[in-house]
């Protein structure tokens, strides 16, 4: 497994895996404790798993939470996604940059989000598996939704988007979001 920079994102990394494919499939390590700590990462900060299981054109996002924010590693299990991540962090070099991914069940690679970066993703399989670890537990009174389709951020979301939240469709756009997170 190799750890990449993502340059759009300061300290977001990804992690590409080494497969080991022959005709019964393919087996390949998608976590490891000594790539992820020789980033500067604790291997050990990550608290929670979770998946979510999405039809080809859900749209998930974007996402963040106030207060101390949240890192995550992000992975495709399964299909193919769309993956965007917004650099929300005001003293980051990278304040505001954008970053796109296409993430799959095929190559397995996690993508690490830092805390304070808004994250979303549209499913372009007709299933697709993507599991999260995060690094503290989920607290829903510190969710934070901007809205998909916001012309500041023009994301180039790859199809229509079929379904989606409440919460997702009603989300506000990036500046109002900013002016309370101000104010």
């Amino acid at each position: 497994m190799k750890a990449i920079e993502v340059p759009e994102i300061a300290g977001a990394f990804l992690f590409e895996p080494t497969p080991y494919a022959d005709e019964r499939g393919f087996f390949c390590r998608t976590f490891d404790a000594d790539v992820i700590r020789s980033v500067g990462l604790d291997p050990h900060a990550f608290v929670q798993d979770s998946v979510s299981r999405s039809v080809r054109g859900v749209l998930r996002g974007l996402h963040l939470r106030s207060g101390a924010g949240e890192a995550k590693l992000v992975r495709c299990s399964y299909g193919r996604i769309f993956d965007v991540v917004v650099d929300l962090r005001a003293d980051s070099p990278t304040y505001l940059g954008r970053a796109f991914f296409e993430l799959s069940g095929e190559t397995q690679t996690t993508l690490y989000i830092p805390a304070g970066c808004a994250h979303g993703f549209q499913a372009l399989t007709e299933s697709a598996d993507t599991s999260y670890r995060i690094d503290r537990p989920h607290d829903p009174a510190e969710d934070v939704t901007i809205a998909f389709d916001d012309p500041e951020l023009a994301i180039p979301w790859p199809l229509p988007a079929r379904s989606m939240s409440r919460r997702d469709r009603e989300a506000p756009n990036l500046a109002k979001v900013l002016q309370r997170k101000e104010s």
